[in-house]
This record gives structure tokens, C-alpha cells and sequence, in this order.
């Protein structure tokens, strides 16, 4: 292994990191809207199911 593979190695590797780490960013900071979404569905099935009884 020549010093170019291991550059090249390092390289892929960090930016491998960099985007998993910039994705789980992006999907964490989504993560209370969809909670909130979430309960406003659950809320709205509730309320449907009370009107029809």
C-alpha cells in the first residue's frame, strides 16, 4: 500500500463520516415535527371515531 491508497483511504473515510454525521443531523432536527404530526393524526382518528358513535 503506497502512500496515494492511504490518502485516498483517509479521505473517503472522513467524508464517509462527514455526510452519515450531516444526515443524522438533518434527521434528528426533523424529529419533532413528525412527532407533532404524529399526534395531530392520532388526535384527528380520536375525534373522527367520538363524531361517529
Amino acid at each position: 500500500m503506497n502512500w496515494d491508497a492511504i490518502m485516498l483511504f483517509v479521505l473517503a473515510t472522513f467524508g464517509t463520516v462527514v455526510l452519515v454525521l450531516s444526515q443524522l443531523h438533518e434527521v434528528l432536527g426533523k424529529l419533532p415535527a413528525i412527532i407533532r404530526a404524529w399526534h395531530e393524526v392520532r388526535r384527528s382518528w380520536r375525534e373522527a371515531g367520538e363524531d361517529q358513535s
